[in-house]
């Protein structure tokens, strides 16, 4: 596969990042594999997610195909991009194109990323996982290698404008593989996978660097915490509202707009 895009826009934003000094921490990116085909999954709190793996799994020498929903590709600024890095579109009305898609992907040695919470969590907690990452690592017998994210939320999120200003932390920690047999139980597979996420999360939250500046700055903490952002059942009830919204033409209520997430 041709690539003149990704290498640039990775270059591009470690300019970026650099510019902005945005301290992004990599834990234990050994646990990538340097080559071979992988099933990459990482939580959701934030738009730019994808990017900051990305980076992340630079570090490796690593491209890494997401699969996103198909209405970014359709973007005049997003769509370009997603195409020339030749990320995946999710149709999710019907999305066993994608799934064959990156089934030939894996085949052929690459990494394909996904968002198994499908969206951001709102309340920056884990949502339930879909099935998707671990079907397609069964079915092609490639590890599942774990990711968490943490601080992205802070620069662009649902309900939040973006907020490029300087000295954010980052950090994006991969875990142990999974190597689920192809007989094995398909939600028992995503079960463990959300387990081990949801334990390195916590993990990256204890030791993250920044605290809140005052009161109103608790936003991007989940209440268990101490901060202010919504419970999974208020995020739950938004998430409904919002897909509601959509199914019948309308807007987003809590006024986001998706430009880049999964």
């Amino acid at each position: 596969m041709t690539d003149i895009v990704y290498r640039p826009t990775i270059e591009f934003g470690r300019l970026l990042f650099a510019q902005r000094k945005w301290r992004i921490r990599v834990e234990d990116p050994q646990w990538l594999p340097s080559t071979g085909a992988a099933v990459v999954v990482c939580n959701h709190v934030g738009y730019l997610d994808f990017a900051f793996v990305e980076y992340a799994a630079w570090s490796r020498r690593r491209k890494v195909r997401f699969m996103a929903k198909e209405s970014v590709f359709r973007n005049r600024w997003s769509g370009p991009l997603m195409r020339g890095m030749h990320h995946i579109p999710v149709n999710r009305a019907a999305g066993s194109g994608a799934f064959r898609e990156a089934i030939k992907a894996l085949r052929s040695g690459e990494a394909i990323g996904l968002f198994p919470e499908a969206t951001i969590s709102r309340s920056f907690t884990i949502k339930e996982f879909k099935l998707g990452a671990a079907r397609l690592a069964q079915a092609t017998q490639v590890p599942i290698v774990p990711v968490a994210i943490w601080g992205s939320q802070r620069i662009y999120t649902k309900g939040r404008k973006l907020d490029l200003r300087r000295d954010r932390a980052i950090t994006v920690a991969f875990g142990e593989p999974l190597a689920p047999e192809r007989r094995a139980d398909c939600q028992e597979v995503t079960e463990e996978l959300s387990a081990r996420i949801a334990g390195m999360l916590e993990g990256i939250q204890r030791e993250y660097p920044q605290k809140p500046t005052d009161e109103d700055d608790r936003w991007w903490l989940p209440t268990h915490l101490g901060g202010t952002a919504p419970t999974p059942e208020q995020a739950a009830a938004l998430d409904a509202a919002e897909a509601a919204a959509r199914h019948s033409g309308n807007h987003d209520p809590a006024g986001n707009h998706d430009p880049a997430g999964a």
